[in-house]
C-alpha cells in the first residue's frame, strides 16, 4: 500500500520521498483529504515490461491515407503577434 501524506510534509520531505521511490516505494501526496499526486519510480519495471515494439501489429491498421498532406482549409494558419500598447501618459 502506498503511503499518504500532506503537501506540506511532502515539502519538507522531498528528499528522503526520492529516496523511498528509488527503492521503489509509491507515495500518495494528498491536498486536504483528496489525493492530488502520486510519487513513484521513474523506471518501473513493471511498467516497463509491457512496452514492447510491434506489440499492436495486425491489431492496428493505418488507412494509407494517414500519411497525405492535411487539405488547405485544416492547416493551422500562424497568428500574429499582437503589439503590446504603450500606456498613455495623461
Amino acid at each position: 500500500m502506498a503511503e499518504k501524506i500532506t503537501i506540506h510534509v511532502a515539502k519538507t520531505n522531498l528528499s528522503k520521498l526520492i529516496a523511498k521511490a528509488e527503492a521503489g516505494e509509491e507515495t500518495i501526496i494528498y491536498r486536504g483529504d483528496k489525493p492530488a499526486a502520486k510519487l513513484v519510480p521513474a523506471n518501473d519495471a513493471k511498467q516497463a515490461a509491457d512496452r514492447k515494439p510491434g506489440r499492436l501489429k495486425g491489431v492496428i491498421e493505418w488507412d494509407d491515407r494517414f500519411f497525405d498532406p492535411l487539405p488547405a482549409h485544416m492547416m493551422l494558419k500562424p497568428v500574429k503577434a499582437k503589439k503590446a500598447k504603450k500606456p498613455s501618459n495623461a
